[in-house]
């Protein structure tokens, strides 16, 4: 069986949280971790992995493709991403696809294992997803106060036009579905919402992004607000490490129509340096 590859994408990633609140993204404070520099966030470099996948099966992956992403190794600003991918398998229920991103000072930096399903996504069920407010006053992310969280404050932010082209321009991202009329909300924004509704209830830092399943439901388009709702899933311990991992829907427009199931992992707590 000849192998199908994916186009390869190379991009020069970007630290585009130099001033975040999270120092894991400073030279400074990453390297006395035990870094090289400061982190390129997981979120942007799984914007960057998406492009072959958005390139090859277009809006179809946007409304119902999936994603299950993990980072292995740091990478740094200014470093020569490539993103490379095969399909292992096209059959009725749909087509499977495997992707890397590498860097020439580390190799293997992560990987993603994305489907193209042939049916509609199985929805779940928003019921169980409860908007509320976010915290007047963040408190410091313990594991007492995450594993007391019934519900997660819900960030709500619009994806208009303006805010389409700053985030394409952080991404480096010149698709054509992400533009004009009907474009498409780009699938990173997600995940950055993902980080919001963690970041936005609790305060850490540093903290780090470790890796995300996603299911798109129908995606979402340039003009809709997004609100990320959700509630902690688990939380456990690594080598010192503390994580969490949140079960989170994304939902779009005044009605609420789902647009993304995403279950995210995060090291909220770093053991010190």
């Amino acid at each position: 069986m000849t192998t199908e590859r994916l186009p390869e994408y190379r991009v020069k990633a970007r630290n585009t949280s130099t001033s975040s609140e999270n120092k894991i993204h400073d030279d400074a404070v990453a390297r006395a971790y035990g870094f090289r520099g400061g982190l390129v966030p997981g979120v942007t470099l799984y914007a960057y992995m998406t492009h072959p996948l958005v390139e090859a099966f277009g809006a179809a992956w946007l409304e119902r493709g999936t994603a299950a992403v993990k980072f292995v190794t740091p990478v740094l600003d200014g470093e020569e991403l490539t993103v490379s991918g095969t399909i292992t398998g096209r059959d009725v229920k749909g087509v499977t696809a495997t992707l890397v991103a590498s860097t020439a000072a580390s190799g293997e930096c992560a990987t993603l294992s994305a489907t193209l399903p042939a049916g509609s996504p199985v929805p779940v069920n928003l019921e169980l997803y409860p908007a509320a407010p976010l915290p007047a006053e963040r408190p410091a992310a313990t594991r007492a106060r995450l594993d007391s969280l019934a519900v997660l404050g819900t960030p709500v932010n619009t994806y208009d036009e303006a805010r389409a082209a700053e985030y394409l321009e952080k991404v480096n991202d010149a698709l054509g579905l992400y533009r004009g009329g009907g474009a498409r909300v780009h699938p990173g924004f997600f995940l950055d919402q993902a980080n919001r509704a963690l970041d936005r209830n609790v305060t850490m830092s540093p903290w780090i992004h470790v890796g995300s399943a996603v299911r798109h439901l129908g995606g979402a388009r340039v003009g809709e607000t997004l609100a990320t709702r959700g509630r902690v899933r688990s939380l456990f311990e690594k080598k010192g490490r503390e994580f969490v991992e949140l079960d989170l829907v994304i939902v779009a427009g005044e009605r609420a129509r789902l647009a993304a199931h995403v279950l995210h992992t995060a090291i909220y707590r770093l053991p010190p340096p």
